[in-house]
């Protein structure tokens, strides 16, 4: 991460309240609902949406699976999720403070998504969080992000250089295959925005 955790969670603390109703681009929800589509998520799934934030994409794949866990850094967005849960009935999602790196999560997972989260990671602390993810044995990682597929451009709107370090698209698939992923799929979204999908080698993919 470009600054420190406490610096980023407080960052998005002050956003919580409104980030539902926040002026989200295009790309941003192309990018939330091809995660959700790529999750794929079975009736006996465990889910773990890494950066979860107000749990949009978490509490969207709760019908499907039989349990998600939501991680984020930041209270305030935490807080958000729990309450759109309770408010919608939803009892099999919960949510905690966690981290790419530190999960805090206790037990195996089937599915692993992730949404405009990781760009917030230097490329080494990517791979690492790729290396923690592939060791919960996840039989398919979704990461929607900002990701640069050409050249990087800092006038575009999707990431700011002073608190963002988005990733190539080669570096995300080299980290993903050097954790036992074989890439499966790739949405390209925008030129600095997309999708990709893993599935753990030997994973039934049917």
């Amino acid at each position: 991460m470009t600054d420190d955790v406490a610096e980023h969670a407080a960052r998005f603390d002050e956003k919580a309240g409104e980030y539902d109703d926040g002026d989200h681009s295009p790309e941003y929800r192309q990018c939330r609902d091809l995660v959700i589509e790529h999750a794929a998520v079975d009736a006996d799934d465990i889910v773990l949406d890494l950066g979860t934030g107000t749990g949009a994409i978490a509490l969207a794949l709760a019908s499907d699976a039989d349990r998600v866990i939501g991680r984020d850094v930041s209270e305030g967005m935490l807080g958000q999720a729990r309450e759109k849960a309770a408010e919608a009935g939803i009892e099999n999602a919960e949510f905690d403070t966690g981290r790419f790196r530190e999960p805090n999560v206790d037990s195996d997972v089937d599915v692993v998504v992730s949404n405009f989260a990781m760009h917030h990671l230097s490329d080494a602390d990517k791979r690492d969080a790729i290396d923690v993810i592939a060791g919960l044995a996840p039989d398919r990682f979704v990461l929607g992000d900002v990701m640069l597929f050409g050249e990087a451009d800092p006038e575009e709107p999707f990431y700011s250089p002073a608190v963002d370090d988005p990733a190539t698209v080669g570096v995300l698939a080299d980290a993903l295959t050097d954790a036992g992923f074989a890439l499966t799929a790739v949405e390209r979204v925008h030129e600095q925005v997309g999708v990709l999908v893993a599935e753990r080698a030997g994973a039934d993919q049917t």
